[in-house]
């Protein structure tokens, strides 16, 4: 794998201040995370102040629980709170009570190519289903029913501009089944949204 300048930043000795700034505005936003020993590998992959976010609200799950970094787990929590929730009472007449996450930190190169993944850093969260509080489960895949098709749709849209990349069915044969967004750093702050 190909390593990324991100591979040799050193760990400070000491959280940074915007670390514990964040991890104060989860606590706020209700979510629930346990710290992480950092994490590293020969390959590049590199997590310097590592969470594992157990829930994204008082009242939205993720599961299984999710190692990542703290931008990303504020991120995904408000945008679970702000968007993915209302667009469920909206377009299913239901409360979202869980985010099911397949991938979140993983030491390995993007698909198809030797350069590392978002997921190597923890910047990354791929999404494979929701369920909702009368049990509906609905996953995120290439044909779903109308109704979910609606819901998915509007998140999907939404989440390009809070997250950087956003990929899901219809963008590449690895993206079927999931919804992956995450944090790339991108010039000028820009988007990659398929």
């Amino acid at each position: 794998m190909l390593p990324d300048k991100r591979s040799y930043v050193a760990r400070p000795a000491t959280m940074p201040i915007e670390e514990t700034a964040c991890r104060t505005r989860l606590k706020v936003l209700g979510a629930e995370f346990e710290e992480q020993a950092p994490q590293s590998d020969a390959d590049g992959c590199v997590l310097p102040f590592p969470l594992k976010l157990k829930r994204l609200s008082r009242s939205i799950d993720i599961e299984p629980d999710a190692i990542i970094n703290c931008a990303t787990a504020e991120t995904s929590a408000r945008f679970a709170t702000e968007v993915i929730a209302p667009a469920a009472r909206t377009e299913l007449g239901e409360e979202l009570t869980v985010v099911g996450q397949a991938s979140a930190y993983v030491c390995r190169p993007r698909n198809g190519t030797r350069k590392l993944s978002e997921h190597a850093f923890g910047n990354a969260l791929d999404i494979a289903r929701f369920t909702l509080t009368g049990g509906t489960s609905v996953e995120v895949e290439p044909a779903p029913p109308e109704k979910n098709a609606k819901f998915l749709d509007a998140i999907r849209n939404a989440a390009c501009g809070p997250f950087k990349t956003v990929l899901g069915p219809g963008s590449d044969a690895d993206h079927a089944r999931h919804l992956h967004i995450d944090l790339a750093p991108r010039k000028n702050g820009g988007t990659f949204c398929q």
